[in-house]
């Protein structure tokens, strides 16, 4: 499967609840895997780092910069780092299967969409730069946010490269753009002499005759009293984080500056951290097969979990199988509404499908957390079961424990069976108005469903004949009867539309 990773940094680093929004708008596409998100004060910057297959990396990348426009004003913000705009930059990186041309078309179809539906201007810059100066992220942002208003509306050489020579009046602009895996390196100084880290910023970046494969700058911490020297190694093969760290380590202590600590912003690949190891410990014969990590677990997260429910163990169990049935059917449900969104045989429809889309991604992240949480409720009922029953008070304790455990261990499949219910509306709808090259799907997406809806029915009954509360149990019966009809009635409906639809 091919795998972009994306890391677009907002200018905002002090407002979690702000953040979190953001945040939201990424983790809500299907297919999208959150990494990292990092937030910095003293730079008032966030670093988000996500992986997805590329048509859900750029929505999740164009969600989030929607967002952060409604949130975050430039004119309001203040922070130690250089930026442009709201969504100030958003790399897309080769990761799987992917090449350098495909992702400066996943940045070029991003831009355009940013510039076209949020009015917000566009530049592009590295591997996607449609100009020799604009592979260079530091010339773009070039007198920040308050000195490009200008500059955008009187000279050529600022133009976008999508949307108006003018910036957005309160998410400025955005640089969209294709690079290699990039590290964010700081190495933090024992003084608040920003001059000093500044003067070894310029020794180390790569255009002043540094490291070639290094950016820096010099930056206050002032909430610590100390300066910064932050680097973005961009080519952490030729230039290593160990080289970065013993250099600008060479340069302070010219300065009488002892280095206090260092940090990495976001992620590193592994291969990164061996470098540093085999330079320090000067290992000999050394090789990453000698990882332990490296000999472990899956490349595939379906296998590990197949894999992991064909133990012979009681979790996890039917009712995490039954709650994945039911994310490959809202799965399949938002495929079905994307693809009536890109024909437009269908546009009278695209109203309707983008309001199923939503839905159904709301519906695949909550399937996936009910497998989590059935998994954890059995566990409970079984921890339960080990408590200690020495004493009259013991086994009070430990029957309450066992009854409360049960009553979670029902709510969860319910729960399941409650979402299975929902996906009646969003099939009908895709039966009957969703792309007819599809219909198949819709019929898969309904058979998953039923599955999911009877595997968890079968787990609450279960649960219920061990609970000793009749008021809970008839409640829980009286609530899945009536389901029970509707359901199988229109589930049955669904499918026989959607054999009529294939003749």
């Amino acid at each position: 499967m091919k795998l972009v990773e994306v890391v677009p940094n907002f200018s905002e680093g002090r407002n979690e609840e702000v953040v979190n929004k953001i945040v939201a708008e990424i983790t809500k596409v299907p297919g999208v895997k959150l990494l990292d998100m990092e937030m910095d004060p003293d730079h008032n910057r966030s670093v988000v780092t996500f992986v997805a297959p590329p048509d859900a990396a750029v929505e999740a990348a164009f969600n989030a910069t929607k967002k952060a426009a409604e949130l975050i004003d430039l004119n309001k913000h203040q922070g130690a780092h250089p930026r442009i705009g709201a969504t100030d930059v958003i790399p897309f990186v080769p990761l799987k299967d992917i090449t350098v041309e495909e992702c400066v078309e996943l940045a070029n179809k991003l831009g355009r969409r940013i510039a076209e539906e949020l009015k917000i201007p566009v530049y592009l810059y590295e591997e996607a730069a449609t100009r020799p100066e604009r592979r260079d992220l530091a010339w773009i942002r070039k007198g920040e946010f308050e000195g490009l208003k200008e500059a955008v509306k009187t000279d050529p050489a600022r133009k976008p490269d999508y949307g108006p020579a003018e910036l957005h009046p309160t998410a400025g602009a955005t640089v969209v753009g294709v690079r290699k895996f990039l590290i964010a390196y700081n190495v933090n100084l024992g003084t608040n002499d920003i001059s000093i880290a500044k003067k070894i910023a310029r020794r180390v970046r790569a255009k002043h005759g540094g490291l070639s494969a290094v950016k820096a700058l010099g930056f206050e911490l002032k909430n610590r009293g100390i300066v910064q020297v932050s680097m973005n190694l961009v080519d952490f093969e030729k230039s290593p984080v160990y080289l970065a760290f013993e250099l600008v380590k060479l340069l302070a202590e010219r300065y009488g500056v002892p280095v206090i600590g260092s940090e990495v912003v976001g992620l590193i690949p592994q291969k990164a951290l061996t470098q540093v190891a085999d330079f320090y410990l000067r290992l000999e014969n050394f090789n990453e097969d000698q990882i332990l990590e490296n000999r472990l677990g899956y490349d595939n997260p379906v296998e590990e979990f197949v894999t992991e429910l064909s133990l012979p163990t009681p979790t996890p169990g039917g009712g995490s199988a039954s709650a994945l049935s039911l994310a490959l059917s809202y799965a399949l449900i938002s495929m079905v509404s994307g693809l009536t969104l890109k024909s437009k045989k269908y546009k009278d429809s695209w109203e309707i499908a983008k309001d199923v889309q939503e839905k159904a991604y709301a519906g695949i992240k909550r399937s996936v957390e009910l497998m989590r949480e059935d998994t954890e409720a059995f566990n409970r009922v079984m921890e339960s079961f080990k408590l200690p029953k020495g004493t009259d008070e013991e086994k009070r304790e430990r029957q309450n424990a066992i009854q409360n455990a049960l009553k979670k261990a029902t709510e969860v499949p319910l729960a399941t069976m409650e979402l299975a219910f929902s996906t009646l509306e969003h099939l009908k709808t895709l039966a009957e108005h969703g792309n007819k090259n599809a219909v198949s799907d819709v019929g898969v997406a309904a058979l998953q469903a039923r599955a999911a809806y009877e595997g968890a029915k079968m787990n609450v009954v279960i649960n219920l004949g061990s609970i000793k509360d009749q008021d809970f149990v008839n409640k829980i019966r009286e609530k899945v009867n009536g389901m029970d009809t509707t359901f199988y009635n229109e589930i049955e409906g669904v499918i026989k539309k959607v054999y009529e639809s294939m003749g």
